[in-house]
């Protein structure tokens, strides 16, 4: 055997054995997720997931969130921020659903134990005008197919006990965490084209600042953070969600992802979230007790 052909059985079994690691959960293991994200409670890490597992791993999840939440009125797009995609070492965005009751109004009071690992952050919806969105591949194609633009904190549930050691695929499979969020005052898309670029413009240049109820900065981030501009989170999951047979609808809510770190919830703290530069978007708040 020459030396070259020698190396094929011990790549084989590198393959093999790489291969064997991770794999689509079994539906026993997603019961066991789905268990402790109605109890509340840390559920144990899984190997690392490839994409194809933690998408496969999602689809079994989601299918028992359905029995309980009931109906799905959204999508998140996740990981979108470069900065927490190195918390997840990962180069590229997640999605995952949303569903009734999940989106609280602004205000809204919550326990700080409100997820198995909880967190939140400063974020943003849009609300679907047109299944065209479908097919938008620009930010201007994006705002002419929505009608509105909504502050938002996001809520999110790592779950796992070791959340960290979750890599992308990982999120995806725990469905990008989505628990709960809380949105403000809706702004409505304006209806000319050249208020439509002015909005365009004031989204990705707007500072994003999260305060407490003393004022105190906790962080801070702008429009350009999510993928360039927030907006293109939304041409990301439409594409994403056609490689799955799904598609945005009218009245669908889609979560653009983060403009500050995950920054842990504790008792007594409020948070508001004020984007800066942004016309007619007013201050969203969450309280913890």
């Amino acid at each position: 055997m020459s030396p070259k052909n020698a190396l094929l059985p011990l790549a084989v079994a590198v393959v093999c054995v790489t291969g064997a690691q991770a794999q689509c959960l079994s539906d026993a293991q997603v019961a066991e997720l789905a268990r402790h994200y109605t109890e509340r409670t840390p559920a144990p890490n899984f190997e690392p997931p490839t994409d194809e597992e933690g998408a496969c791993t999602r689809a079994k999840f989601n299918a028992l969130l359905a029995q309980k939440l009931g109906k799905v009125v959204g999508y998140k797009a996740g990981l979108t921020n470069p900065a927490v995609q190195k918390r997840f070492n990962t180069d590229k965005p997640v999605w995952g659903k949303l569903y009734e009751g999940m989106v609280q109004p602004n205000g809204y009071t919550v326990e700080a134990t409100f997820g198995a690992r909880p967190l939140f952050e400063a974020d943003m919806l849009v609300r679907v005008k047109s299944a065209a969105i479908n097919h938008a591949r620009t930010p201007m194609e994006v705002l002419e197919s929505v009608d509105q633009i909504i502050p938002f904190i996001e809520l999110p549930d790592l779950l796992v006990q070791a959340p960290p050691k979750l890599n992308g695929p990982g999120v995806a499979a725990i469905n990008v965490g989505a628990r709960l969020g809380v949105a403000g005052e809706p702004i409505a898309v304006p209806r000319t084209r050249g208020e439509r670029y002015a909005m365009l413009d004031a989204l990705a240049r707007m500072t994003v600042q999260v305060t407490d109820h003393s004022g105190a900065a906790l962080a801070t981030g702008t429009g350009s953070d999510i993928l360039g501009h927030p907006l293109n989170a939304v041409t990301w999951i439409a594409e994403a969600l056609q490689k799955e047979q799904l598609g945005l609808q009218p009245g669908d809510l889609v979560s653009l992802g983060s403009f500050s770190p995950l920054m842990p919830p504790r008792a007594g703290l409020s948070a508001t979230v004020t984007y800066l530069g942004l016309p007619g978007a007013q201050p969203v708040r969450v309280n913890f007790k």
